[in-house]
């Protein structure tokens, strides 16, 4: 079963909090949080993209980078922009997006969980991402990325936690500029402390990551470096790590599409006449649809728009092989385009379905790609049963929204 710790959380003062809370740390470049930050001293971004307070060029994996982020934390804190709670308490995290509610428990997570596989997975974690992480956290001794994860509802949670709002006035309550309600609030009272902790042992035999996974390999990998330097008890935070737990219910997976800079030598009609061999093919016109179901596919070619649909035997109806990012990836990207690896092949990018069809048009007409493909998006469900099966996703299957922001709660170790 879950075991999950309260924990005493960094946090900006109620007056800061709009100001510190910066998007996560990977959804954005280094040029794009100096713009955000620019202006705003109190801005998470001088610790979660610390290299823009460094000169231009600086490598943002060099150890300069994390100890700039140390310094600024550091500096926060002493400032007091930053102060830690005196109890161990979990958080309530509401977000509010274009009128739909998702609400999560910010708490601290078990390493040996993630370890175990009571917190379960579903995407493989790349090491140049990972060290990232690691040096992030053994230099800041924080751990400030919040993972997403996800778990089946169950009904007395789901009630503690409407009862804790209902009762409760919030520490902070912001809507920030992209229009996304952020509402927090701390809950410290031992009683409801206590059953929380109880509850998740009781109830919740896995949860599962949404959003997140290189932040989580990272946490469990610095407390195993800890554990074997004997740097740490059996009680020390980093045997935890910073995590949001929603009900699954109220989660919403959007699209994640993909752009491709060539047709690996075909023309548009050798192309097209390829596809057939395993889609219906039908052009749609110039303007822009999304799919509207499974195995349906949107494709963006040289001014028009086609809908491809999966025929019948061209996949299987395995976990993995049922996803439609799977028939992508086996019956286009890599049999007719030669895209082997997704992860690492530079000819293909990827597209979340937070900035829309237009997006896709915008970078096949500027012609920096040559093709685009929209994808109908994955449901929770598929995503538990790939995790339950012990699969993983394609990378870039699910992109999540709303995003927590970082530098609301951060998890000292």
């Amino acid at each position: 079963m879950a075991i999950i710790r309260p924990f005493k959380g960094l946090r900006p003062t109620p007056e800061l909090a709009e100001k510190v809370a910066a998007r996560p740390y990977d959804v954005l470049s280094a040029t794009e949080a100096k713009v955000e930050a620019t202006g705003n001293p109190y801005a998470f971004y001088h610790v979660s993209k610390s290299e823009i307070d460094l000169p231009e060029g600086t490598d943002v994996y060099s150890q300069a980078v994390y100890d700039k982020a140390a310094e600024n934390l550091q500096r926060f804190i002493q400032e007091g922009t930053l102060f830690q709670d005196n109890t161990p308490s979990y958080y309530i995290y509401k977000l509010v997006m274009n009128g739909r509610t998702q609400t999560g428990l910010v708490c601290a997570s078990s390493v040996s969980d993630y370890n175990s596989g009571i917190i379960k997975k579903h995407e493989f974690t790349r090491p140049d991402k990972e060290k990232d992480r690691i040096n992030n956290i053994k230099t800041t001794r924080a751990q400030t990325g919040n993972v997403f994860l996800a778990y089946n509802d169950v009904p007395e949670v789901n009630f503690l936690i409407e009862h804790w709002m209902t009762a409760h006035a919030p520490a902070y309550d912001f809507t920030a500029a992209d229009g996304i309600q952020h509402t927090v609030w701390v809950v410290d009272e031992p009683t409801a402390v206590q059953n929380i902790t109880t509850l998740f042992e009781k109830k919740v035999p896995f949860t599962y990551i949404a959003d997140g996974h290189h932040r989580a390999a990272s946490a469990s990998l610095v407390q195993k470096e800890f554990e074997e330097k004997q740097m740490i008890s059996q009680d020390d935070p980093a045997n935890f790590f910073l995590t949001t737990i929603f009900p699954a219910s109220q989660l919403v997976i959007l699209d994640y599409n993909r752009v491709v800079k060539d047709l690996n030598g075909l023309s548009k009609e050798a192309l097209l006449s390829k596809l057939e061999y395993d889609f219906s093919v039908v052009p749609i016109g110039h303007m822009p649809q999304a799919p509207s179901m499974l195995h349906e596919f949107s494709m963006y070619l040289d001014g028009t728009w086609y809908r491809l649909l999966a025929e019948e035997g061209t996949y299987t109806t395995d976990p993995i092989g049922i996803l439609d990012v799977t028939i992508l990836s086996n019956n286009i990207l890599d049999k007719i385009l030669g895209i082997k690896d997704q992860r690492t092949d530079k000819r293909i990018d990827f597209v979340g379905g937070i900035r829309g069809l237009n997006e896709l048009v915008k970078r096949v007409d500027s012609g920096e790609m040559k093709v685009a493909f929209a994808l109908y998006p994955v449901t929770i469900q598929q995503l538990f049963d790939i995790a339950d099966s012990g699969n993983v996703m394609p990378p870039k299957s699910t992109w999540f929204e709303p995003k927590l922001r970082d530098g609301l709660i951060s998890h000292l170790i």
